[in-house]
């Protein structure tokens, strides 16, 4: 049985809410909060991707610090944007 629609979109943003370190924190949930209700199918099964990956990795990626996956370069560009518009 597959996962409703509304049910991933809550999973989704409370994982966005707890990361682990309060960076990830802030900058995940504001672009959750944003986001998830417009995201495709393929764009939510890789931001859940996404959230698999280590919240070091992931802050040095939306930070610059790092240079980011291909296939995560698009939405790590779109986090980092939400949390500079803030």
């Amino acid at each position: 049985m597959s996962e409703l629609h509304a049910h991933r979109l809550k999973r989704l943003h409370m994982r966005s809410m707890r990361r682990g370190i309060k960076e990830m924190d802030i900058l995940l949930s504001a672009y959750a909060e944003g986001a998830l209700a417009q995201m495709s199918p393929a764009n939510l099964d890789l931001y859940d991707d996404l959230l698999q990956e280590n919240d070091q990795d992931l802050y040095q990626w939306v930070t610059g610090q790092t240079a980011t996956p291909e296939r995560f370069a698009v939405m790590v560009g779109e986090i980092a944007q939400t949390h500079q518009k803030e």
